[in-house]
């Protein structure tokens, strides 16, 4: 029935484009010439659309078919300005955005008559406050990076600016990104695009990230390059180097710029060649082992004069995160920190299997790493980040309870210098000149003013999250405890996550490993990544798990999912000093 009206109105369109033709001709009047071309083209336009085999819509539907795809193309925009809620809005809420956006003017974000959340929902978490609070800190709280082995060490901020590549970013983000942490003193870290002019313009601290394509430090071939990294990481600017695993929105997968995106700029920060696509391999050529890796760390070391070296990678098999430890263990040589990258974390693309169903979500990923740091005496000399949506001051302190020493933020830093999530990163397309390397786009981003914007929104979120501490009855993070954030686990009750979660004791895994991580523990090789020995299930083995290279499943074993014991709700006695093993350097 639709169709045949469509169909119809087509043929008075044809007949209105005769009539109005005549009409123009025979009157000389210029408004039916108007009329005759409008005609025209809708006559041309739906012929077009009958004719036409690609989109079944118009064949059936001309003309009236391209109103399904114009408001498809204004969706996201209808969505996000007039339908959702203050809570609404992925993968940052309403709420959150407008506190960023205020925060990054300078202005009130505050908000009244209360919160709009459901805290009687499964799943919603919250800080214990003090009876007794205290006045919150004159300044901001420091935390040093370095281990023993590091001469040297960084003071880092409770909030840095997490890895954004120049390419992805515009080169004016970049430059007000730098300048607002120049301004705020606190880190930028560059991304694996290399370290670039516009990373040196303010003299901001910057950490470098050297990923599987070692941009910047690279051979022809593609391979390490210690003389271009000694250059570079010796400058005064650069205070430490990110040896980059994996990222936490596509764990496992590398990446490719094409040689259509590439300009003479990127070419030059990337020390690739023009004309050719840029490849980020999948894992590093310089190492495929935990023991390799550590090799790598020591290389790096000496090569920068002693900077912290650290690693950043998502979680995935905890047993890989067992034998780097063993390998720092048994090599001597230690990383400074390791970044912990949630599976929540942003991207300028991947494919959407990737960021919904690869990965460990950064609460699991960062509790894993700090407790077996713990279990394997380590923690005292490795500190500990975490990467992925943190935004507000409560995440912070979050993060800070589960186990982190300090933090990195992306997209909210991306918000401060201007996004508005419209979510284009990956077309070139950014409507605020943050993520495009169009110059026409970027020109509207005025480094001095986002650049202030960038330092406004770091200080007020560290700011509060010190207030927080405050209220909690704490002078310092060095305070905190997993007994003050609590989870609603149903309708009747909340547990703490010193309830939670289990939580090993300092060398609980050299001395006595738990029955729930022994397999694991056993089976995690320094000279091996990944969980190469399968655990047998009621058959006997065939040969020692102390060579599991040479073990192989009878025939008839049964197959059984693995379970991950450390998210199981047991209850199990917390240590007092697991959380945090040694204190915090107090405000600078």
């Amino acid at each position: 029935m639709m169709r045949t009206v469509v169909l119809s109105f087509l043929a008075l369109l044809v007949v209105g484009f005769v009539t109005t033709a005549v009409l123009a001709g025979v009157s000389g009047e210029w408004v039916w010439w108007i009329l005759v071309i409008l005609t025209g083209v809708l006559v041309v336009v739906g012929i077009h659309d009958l004719t036409q085999k690609r989109h079944s819509i118009l064949r059936n539907f001309p003309i009236v078919g391209h109103a399904r795809y114009f408001f498809e193309f204004i969706r996201p925009e209808i969505q996000q300005y007039f339908i959702e809620r203050n809570t609404d809005g992925k993968p940052f809420d309403r709420d959150t955005r407008s506190m960023i956006y205020a925060r990054a003017k300078g202005a009130d974000s505050h908000k009244a008559f209360g919160t709009e959340l459901d805290v009687s929902v499964v799943g919603h978490e919250y800080l214990l406050h003090s009876t007794a609070p205290v006045a919150p800190p004159e300044g901001q709280h420091r935390v040093r990076i370095g281990s023993s082995q590091c001469t040297q060490p960084y003071e880092a901020s409770l909030m840095n600016i997490s890895s954004m590549s120049f390419g992805a970013l515009s080169s004016n983000a970049v430059r007000a990104m730098n300048k607002g942490a120049a301004m705020g003193e606190f880190m930028q870290e560059t991304g694996e695009g290399g370290l670039t002019k516009y990373h040196l313009e303010s003299g901001a601290d910057i950490f470098w990230e050297i990923g599987s394509g070692y941009f910047g430090c690279r051979t022809p071939e593609g391979h390490f390059n210690p003389e271009k990294f000694a250059q570079k990481a010796t400058r005064p600017e650069v205070k430490g180097i990110t040896i980059k695993i994996s990222q936490g929105a596509k764990p496992g997968l590398g990446g490719v710029l094409p040689a259509a995106k590439i300009t003479p700029e990127i070419a030059e920060a990337r020390d690739v060649p023009m004309g050719q696509d840029c490849i980020s391999p999948a894992s590093h050529s310089e190492f495929s082992t935990p023991r390799e890796l550590m090799q790598f760390v020591a290389t790096l070391r000496e090569l920068s004069g002693g900077k912290p070296i650290g690693i950043k990678f998502c979680v995935g098999s905890r047993t890989d995160i067992m034998a780097i430890c063993k390998a720092m263990i048994d090599t001597g040589t230690l990383v400074d920190f390791i970044t912990v990258d949630g599976a929540e974390g942003g991207t300028g693309a991947a494919p959407i299997e990737y960021e919904d169903h690869v990965g460990t979500p950064l609460s699991e990923g960062l509790m894993l790493v700090h407790t077996i740091l713990v279990g394997t005496g380590l923690r005292h000399e490795v500190k500990l980040a975490a990467a992925g949506k943190i935004a507000s001051g409560s995440d912070i302190i979050k993060r800070l309870i589960q186990g982190a020493d300090f933090t990195f933020s992306a997209r909210s830093m991306m918000m401060a210098t201007g996004c508005i999530q419209a979510q284009q990163c990956h077309t070139n397309h950014c409507p605020v000149g943050v993520a495009t390397q169009n110059p026409r786009l970027s020109r509207a981003l005025n480094v001095e003013d986002k650049g202030h914007r960038v330092y406004n929104y770091h200080k007020l979120t560290v700011t509060e999250a010190g207030q927080l501490m405050a209220s909690m009855g704490l002078t310092g993070p060095h305070q905190l405890n997993t007994r003050m954030l609590r989870r609603r686990v149903n309708l009747q009750s909340t547990r703490s996550y010193a309830e939670l979660f289990h939580w090993l004791g300092p060398n609980e895994l050299l001395e006595n490993a738990p029955d729930s991580w022994a397999a694991d523990w056993e089976n995690a090789d320094p000279d091996h990544f990944g969980e190469y020995a399968p655990i047998h299930y009621g058959k006997p083995r065939s040969v020692d798990i102390a060579n599991p290279r040479e073990y192989r499943e009878p025939e008839d074993a049964v197959a059984a999912p693995r379970i991950e014991p450390h998210n199981s709700t047991k209850v199990h006695p917390v240590h007092s000093n697991v959380t945090r093993p040694e204190g915090i350097p107090g405000s600078k």
